[in-house]
């Protein structure tokens, strides 16, 4: 199956780029989106422009690039795309016909940072601004337990 550049990302240009990673700034910082991946992970351009991958399910912030223009090299490179983008995943799902829609993306039904899996079945349509809220508060909740740390949360409005 092919998969297209739409596929492997979602626009985000309706949504405000700081208000988005609201919640990811304990790991961020200042940086803001540049690209946001299908399977929920974004691109962020620093203040001196440097790229960084934010990895949302497991709260992994990777400099991927110098700048700009490194990082747009770099995505020629199909092995990194596959790395980046979860290209086999996002292939079974859009075989499984989990269709991209406007303002979604596929999402962790579990993250992994409490024992989801990267395959198809733990992924669902997600509200682009839910999940990075979402997965940002939970991410930060327990930055700082050692690992294997029972945690149980509930949800408040």
């Amino acid at each position: 199956m092919s998969l297209t550049w739409n596929d492997l990302t979602v626009s985000f240009e309706h949504l405000d780029r700081a208000e988005l990673i609201e919640d990811w700034q304990w790991l961020v910082g200042s940086a803001l989106p540049i690209l946001i991946t299908s399977v929920g992970d974004a691109f962020l351009q620093s203040e001196t422009g440097e790229i960084f991958w934010l990895i949302t399910g497991s709260a992994e912030l990777e400099k991927v690039a110098d700048s700009y223009e490194e990082f747009q090299g770099k995505l020629r490179d199909n092995e990194l795309i596959h790395e980046w983008f979860l290209v086999p995943i996002v292939a079974q799902l859009k075989e499984q016909v989990v269709v991209l829609e406007q303002g979604k993306l596929y999402g962790f039904k579990q993250l992994p940072v409490f024992g989801g899996k990267y395959e198809p079945e733990n992924f669902e349509l997600t509200d682009i601004e839910v999940h990075f809220a979402m997965s940002g508060q939970m991410n930060l909740k327990i930055k700082d337990l050692p690992d294997g740390t029972q945690v149980n949360f509930s949800i408040t409005e």
